[in-house]
């Protein structure tokens, strides 16, 4: 597994945390920022998969 498919799933969860809080206490400023955050953590882990299947298609 690619390092960037665990990175990524680490900073969607870290994500949903921070986007909950900022629902709970009522702050859009923190509440955007996690939805950044696992809007950036799906797109390196989809980059993560890409170079996973690329190493095993190159594979023998």
């Amino acid at each position: 597994m690619d390092k960037d498919r665990v990175e990524g799933v680490a900073k969607q969860a870290k994500g949903a945390v921070k986007e909950a809080f900022g629902k709970a206490t009522g702050d859009t400023s923190t509440e955007m920022e996690g939805k950044a955050d696992k809007a950036e953590g799906k797109v390196q882990n989809a980059a993560g998969g890409l170079k996973d299947k690329m190493r095993d298609a190159s594979k023998p």
